[in-house]
C-alpha cells in the first residue's frame, strides 16, 4: 500500500486518466477506488506509475488511453493529448492542438490545456499561445526540452 500511498501523494489524489478526484478512503476494489497505473509512451520508455481509478485503470488496459477534452470547451479538431504530450516530452517545441471559433473559446482552451498537462506531464513546463488565423483562433502548446 506504500506506493500507491506514495504515487497517490505525489499525484495530489487525481486520476491521470479522468482527472477526476480520487477518494483515498474506497476500497482499491471498488471502481472508483485508486490504483497505480505503470503508463509507458513505448516499450523502449521507462515505466511511470500513476494514480488512476480502478474503473479507468481497468477501462484503459494496455493499450494507449485517449485523454477526453472537455464537452464545454468550444473546439474544432482537437489534437489527441497523450500523443502530443510524448511529443512534447520527447522533443519539446511547439504543436498547434486546436482550432476554436472565437478568442474566449480559445483562451479558455488554452487555459485548461496549461493546468491539464500540469498534472499529465509533471515537470514539463508547457505554455499555451492563442493566434488569430484564418478567421479562427489556433490553440498551440509550446516546451522546452527535459
Amino acid at each position: 500500500m506504500s506506493l500507491l500511498d506514495d504515487v497517490a501523494k505525489r499525484d495530489g489524489w487525481r486520476c491521470w486518466v479522468c482527472d477526476e478526484p480520487v477518494d483515498a478512503d474506497m476500497p482499491v476494489n471498488d471502481p472508483r477506488g485508486p490504483s497505480v497505473d505503470a503508463r509507458t509512451a513505448d516499450r523502449k520508455a521507462k515505466v511511470v506509475e500513476r494514480l488512476a481509478h480502478r474503473a479507468c485503470n481497468t477501462r484503459k488496459g494496455a493499450v494507449k488511453v485517449v485523454i477526453a477534452w472537455p464537452d464545454r470547451l468550444h473546439v474544432v479538431e482537437p489534437a489527441p493529448l497523450i500523443t502530443v504530450a510524448e511529443r512534447l516530452e520527447r522533443k519539446g517545441g511547439r504543436e498547434l492542438v486546436a482550432r476554436c471559433p472565437s478568442k474566449k473559446d480559445a483562451q479558455e482552451a488554452a487555459d485548461w490545456l496549461v493546468d491539464r498537462f500540469s498534472r499529465l506531464v509533471p515537470g514539463l513546463p508547457v505554455t499555451a499561445n492563442v493566434d488569430a488565423g484564418g478567421g479562427q483562433f489556433l490553440v498551440a502548446l509550446s516546451a522546452g526540452r527535459r
